[in-house]
């Protein structure tokens, strides 16, 4: 007999999840998965197009409520209006999944002031900001999972990527403040690290260093996925998996953890 997953009946039906950078890659994948486990979903992120579009599909193949909030995480009267229009077309919120991030690579030399700020402002800073918007609202309703997508990079350090390394640590650490400060609440907070994943990001990456060094593809991938013992790029599916296993209900003694989805990259 075939296994059961756990996305085989609907244990988060009557959740509403906000999913930010929902709209393509890690955050579909996350956002897909809780819809087939019954949650109601916002999908939020900067086009519009790509947000409604993503949003008619995941409610057709999956019957849940599903809208779509344009915003900028780094913006704070942004945040605001967007969290505030979600809650109240789709009910209070009880899963907040800080999945928007940028990806940039530049020697320390060439890590300029306003390059190491936009980094943290997005990666560190707009999680920050959401979780502002939710906290209060969970405490009240009685259930809360708040899952920060960090990376490897979050749990060691790599060359080029000083700022986007301090930001990913930074909200580990986050991660593992506020889940001690709501331990005595009905609230989890968890940071799930992937490894190299197989999104646009990554593609880009790949070609950025192909243009650069003259490496086919293959030689750039297998640059990418040398630190993998498994010798491969995550799935985005996979790290989906792991986000859904931590919004259970089931899960609530779960917290304050960072969990590697990474292949055996660190142990």
């Amino acid at each position: 007999m075939e296994a059961k997953g756990i996305a085989d009946s609907r244990p988060l039906a009557g959740r509403h999840a906000v999913v930010t950078g929902g709209g393509r890659g890690i955050g579909l994948a996350i956002a897909d998965l809780l819809a087939r486990m019954g949650a109601d979903l916002t999908l939020m992120g900067r086009s519009r197009a790509v947000l409604d579009q993503r949003a008619a599909e995941l409610a057709d193949r999956h019957g849940v409520g599903v809208a779509a909030e344009v915003m900028d995480v780094t913006d704070p009267p942004l945040v605001e209006a967007a969290f505030t229009s979600a809650a109240a077309r789709l009910g209070p919120i009880g899963i907040l999944v800080n999945n928007a991030g940028v990806a940039r690579a530049a020697p320390f030399a060439k890590t300029d002031p306003i390059f190491w700020q936009e980094v943290l402002a997005v990666d560190l800073t707009g999680a920050f900001l959401c979780i502002r918007q939710v906290l209060p609202g969970m405490a009240a309703g009685g259930f809360g999972r708040i899952v920060n997508i960090a990376s490897t990079a979050g749990l060691t350090g790599f060359p080029y990527i000083s700022a986007y390394c301090a930001a990913k640590h930074g909200l580990i650490g986050l991660t593992r403040a506020l889940a001690r400060e709501v331990a005595r609440q009905p609230i989890t907070v968890n940071a799930v690290c992937p490894g190299y994943t197989d999104t646009d990001i990554v593609g880009s990456a790949l070609d950025n260093i192909t243009a650069k060094t003259g490496r086919s593809r293959d030689e750039a991938l297998a640059e990418l996925v040398a630190h993998n013992p498994q010798g491969r790029l995550i799935e985005p599916r996979e790290v989906a998996e792991t986000v859904a296993w931590l919004c259970l209900p089931a899960s609530a003694s779960i917290t304050g953890q960072s969990i590697l989805v990474a292949g055996g990259e660190l142990m």
